[in-house]
């Protein structure tokens, strides 16, 4: 079994690759839907609602940078263009007919939810590989994730 210069097999560098740039992908179309709620969402909690969005969403954000320059670390090339998002991101379209701020948050919440699944299974599947750092990665990703998402359900209570 051969080792690179970071002391992965290439099989281990190559499952890394795929999994970071696919929950790059997913991450971005979640990204989008998230800027798509907040510029149109309105209700009685309309500020509260608006903010928390922005901070999940920059939240996502320093976690898609940090996947897409794990991917250049090794040695990959990060697909994030709205084309390949558009082709490859797992995620549901986001509906653009929404207004109410429950409608808004069960939509970003359902997509939330998969996003996180789809974390836990890159961690597993990293893992196995053999990368324990990108595991780690993702492991992080996912408890963000996953608090975010409670923060949001909150407001559905």
């Amino acid at each position: 079994m051969a080792v690179n210069v970071k002391g992965l097999t290439d099989n281990a560098r190559k499952t890394a690759i795929s999994e970071l740039n696919a929950r790059l992908v997913d991450g971005l179309a979640l990204s989008m839907a998230i800027k798509q709620a907040h510029w149109n969402v309105k209700g009685i909690n309309f500020i509260a609602v608006h903010e928390l969005l922005d901070t999940v969403n920059a939240n996502l954000q320093g976690h898609l940078d940090t996947m897409a320059e794990r991917v250049q670390v090794l040695d990959g090339v990060a697909e994030g263009t709205a084309e390949i998002v558009a082709k490859s991101s797992t995620l549901k379209p986001y509906p653009t007919n929404l207004t109410k701020s429950a409608d808004h948050i069960r939509e970003i919440c359902a997509r939330m939810r998969e996003h996180g699944a789809n974390l836990r299974a890159a961690i597993d599947a990293t893992d196995e590989a053999g990368d324990a750092n990108t595991a780690d990665l993702f492991t992080a990703a996912s408890r963000t994730a996953d608090k975010d998402l409670w923060f949001l359900e909150s407001h559905l209570e």
